[in-house]
């Protein structure tokens, strides 16, 4: 008993009549690539432009507000100023203002230090682990 079955009709018989070789086909690949590739990056730079676009309007118009800030505040200190020449000399009101910003540029100062001793280095704790198994992994070991 054979259980050969028997030959497909001519036209479901699988041929690569009609269908492209191989080299060409890894050569449209390869340019379709490039493209997709080169598309992303465009891509990419016309976000990352227009992104920037926006955060430098964004802090041109914060500096904007500083400067009024800064001239508010001067406004504020001679506005102390005069009320302690109420009750002390105009000089020695002065130099108690003028003291008190220094204290308190001083404590800001000292803050701002920690903070930034804080940030050091400015790079990711894990990123020295995370780069050496990346390259096990390109080189196949586990990691």
């Amino acid at each position: 008993m054979s259980f050969d079955k028997p030959p497909l009709p001519r036209e479901r018989r699988r041929t690569t009549r009609g269908l492209r070789p191989l080299p060409e086909l890894t050569r449209d690949l390869v340019a379709q690539l490039r493209r997709l590739v080169a598309g992303e990056l465009a891509l990419f730079k016309a976000e990352m432009t227009a992104k920037a676009k926006a955060a430098g309007i964004g802090a041109g118009l914060l500096v904007g507000a500083l400067v009024f800030v800064f001239f508010a505040l001067c406004a504020l200190v001679t506005t102390a100023v005069l009320a302690f020449t109420l009750i002390l000399p105009a000089w020695l009101a002065a130099l108690v203002v003028g003291v008190i910003l220094l204290l308190l540029a001083g404590i800001a100062a000292l803050i701002g230090v920690a903070k930034l001793k804080k940030g050091m280095p400015p790079v990711p704790d894990d990123l020295k682990q995370e780069l050496s198994d990346d390259v096990r992994a390109l080189k196949g070991q586990r990691p």
